[in-house]
């Protein structure tokens, strides 16, 4: 930022440019900065009004829009044409989301890019469409505040959005008129924001618990000397406060003898809209009790406490997980952030004291933590702030398809990004012309256990004998998490490259299955691999066994190509018995029949080339 002099109070700012930091969220949304003259995060807000704008649309029949609180009151008196929770929809398709699709009020629907999206009307919008709209709100208030156009951001995401979501987060900037400068993992920036405070030298490992409207994450960082590095993540992308509200809806449901609500988008919003009611007064007192539609319904705070543990519970699951990851004890981890509006309920602040040990911190406003976290990283990209460096990490392993359907590594989960790691790679196949590049994400040893990401193919290869070729395959991850393949043949010089944009993103369940199966099943996988590769070795064998008979027949004895032929059978043969110790016992004796004659026919073909000329 530059040429700044700013008036919190009275709104009055003159600068050249300034970049801010937006927390798009899934209940509420709101911006932040770095005050010019106290140097500190400071959350834009008009005067005494709240800082937080609630991430709701309302599409007017005569075709205006409506975004943020004065959007909310249509959310009874107008529940099919205004949207809340948006950013839940991000990279999704109707699979992912179709059990909760009955737990809004508006229309959700697939399309023919498998992606969802919102009918209001005749008009059909994405995520990304319904994102923008809200960042469009955000910008605009942020110019009225600071009296001066704002075009550049940096925008947070939860830490478990994959490359999809990511991307789309971006595009929805952009559609905003706004230049997303970098996407930031939401458990980051607010650790940014609490190390803002921390003396410099101060040296500490922290656990950030994110519990928002619709995400959660754990993130354990350890800070030093101003560097901020993430040590692992772990998280759920469908886990949250909405999820509360839910859970009180079928709790009240069931209690009142509700076998179905009626088929009124109002009544069932004006339900969730009194759960969401509960849950805040429960947060701060011991009932509830409220009139609704002749019914009082009532609810205490040892209900509420049995209502939300098995939520709380899938929380510490993630912080086990992301612990084990890290390699460290919880003794080790000096802090606990509580972020997120939802961790401002009393069950969920003692749960995780008693996970970890010891009493959170929640001295940062929750609602605001991450924004100021995003002014931070706003501040260190304009130069103003060079202190401290952010090292983030990716939270599932990156590899790719090789033969028999095995998954090659090339960036292991909790990889610091950004980051980049290549290796080469050949065709098994004389002539040909085309390698087929595929891209998965997970922790299993076969690729049909784990998600894909992309596939494209490389062609224009040359000509040339199989295992000539050298093709290079890249993978760059920048700074915002987002995965870039490249693949190059280094002897022809032929490329290609793709930006992975999935089409769909992972679901909680994903996520936390994949972390799962992988150490369920990590013998099973390791078995599994070890006879694919002893399969994919003898297939191998046999193919170049078998040109070599071709080719040099007239040079072998009949003995030896009949005991090669029986060799092979039973190579062959053992193929099918899913044995890999008979499979690398076969693969070995048809070497060491064929090692002594194809040694001889080598050395004669020597000679003939050589013969009159000297070395």
């Amino acid at each position: 930022m530059a040429k700044i002099a700013i008036n919190i109070a009275t709104g009055s700012l003159q600068q050249d440019e300034i970049i801010v930091g937006i927390d798009l969220g899934t209940t509420n949304s709101l911006v932040a900065i770095i005050h010019p003259e106290t140097k500190r995060p400071v959350a834009l807000k008009e005067h005494n009004s709240s800082s937080l704008v609630p991430s709701v649309i309302h599409f007017e029949k005569g075709g205006g829009i409506t975004v943020g609180e004065a959007a909310r009151q249509y959310l009874v008196s107008d529940p099919a044409n205004t949207i809340f929770s948006a950013k839940r929809l991000m990279g999704k398709n109707y699979q992912d989301i179709k059990d909760k699709a009955d737990h809004v009020a508006y229309k959700i629907i697939d399309s023919e890019d498998k992606l969802v999206k919102v009918q209001v009307g005749n008009t059909f919008y994405s995520p990304v469409d319904l994102s923008s709209l809200i960042l469009k709100e955000l910008k605009k208030s942020a110019e009225h505040i600071l009296k001066t156009p704002v075009s550049k951001a940096v925008i947070t995401v939860p830490a478990y959005f994959n490359d999809s979501q990511r991307q789309a987060t971006r595009d929805a900037g952009k559609l905003a008129c706004l230049d997303v400068l970098r996407i930031i993992n939401e458990p980051t920036a607010a650790s940014l924001a609490y190390g803002f405070g921390l003396q410099k030298g101060e040296n500490k490992t922290i656990a950030v618990y994110d519990l928002g409207g619709g995400t959660f994450d754990i993130s354990l960082l350890h800070i030093a000397d101003g560097v901020f590095e993430v040590l692992s993540t772990n998280g759920d992308t469908y886990l949250g406060g909405d999820d509360v509200d839910s859970a009180i809806t079928e709790h009240w449901m069931k209690q009142y003898g509700f076998d179905a609500l009626p088929d009124s988008p109002g009544y069932r919003q004006r339900l969730r809209l009194t759960a969401e009611e509960a849950k805040k007064q429960l947060s701060l007192a011991g009932d509830f009790a409220a009139d609704f539609e002749g019914r009082s319904l009532t609810l205490d705070r040892d209900q509420f406490n049995a209502i939300i543990t098995p939520i709380i519970e899938r929380t510490l699951n993630c912080c086990s997980q992301a612990i084990r990851d890290a390699g460290i004890g919880k003794s080790s981890i000096d802090e606990v952030i509580m972020v997120g509006g939802s961790t401002r309920i009393p069950q969920v602040k003692k749960r995780v004291g008693d996970f970890f040990g010891k009493a959170v911190n929640d001295s940062v406003n929750p609602d605001e933590v991450v924004a100021l976290g995003a002014a931070i990283q706003a501040d260190i990209l304009a130069g103003n702030t060079k202190d401290m460096l952010l090292l983030d990490i990716t939270p599932l392993s990156l590899g790719l398809e090789t033969m028999g359907g095995l998954m090659d590594v090339l960036l292991p989960r909790n990889s610091k990004i950004p980051t980049r790691a290549s290796r080469q790679y050949t065709t098994y196949k004389d002539g040909q012309g085309g390698m087929k590049i595929a891209v998965y994400q997970g922790e299993r040893d076969m690729v049909k256990d784990n998600r894909r990401l992309a596939e494209f193919n490389l062609t224009g290869i040359p000509g040339m004998p199989a295992g000539l070729p050298k093709v290079e395959v890249s993978f760059l991850i920048n700074a915002d998490g987002i995965l870039v393949v490249n693949a190059k043949e280094l002897r022809s010089g032929i490329e290609q490259s793709v930006e992975v944009k999935p089409q769909y993103g992972l679901t909680d369940e994903d996520v936390e299955k994949m972390l799962l199966d992988s150490m369920e099943h990590a013998r099973e996988d390791m078995d599994t691999r070890a006879l694919t590769e002893a399969k994919t070795e003898a297939e191998q064998l046999l193919q170049t066994t078998e040109k070599f008979i071709q080719k040099n027949f007239s040079m072998l004895t009949e003995k030896e190509v009949a005991e090669t032929s029986l060799a092979m059978q039973a190579l062959q043969l053992s193929l099918s018995m899913d044995d890999k110790n008979l499979v690398q016992a076969k693969t070995e004796e048809l070497n060491t029949l064929s090692r002594p004659y194809a040694e001889r026919i080598m050395d004669e073909a020597i000679g003939k080339a050589m013969a009159g000329k000297k070395i």
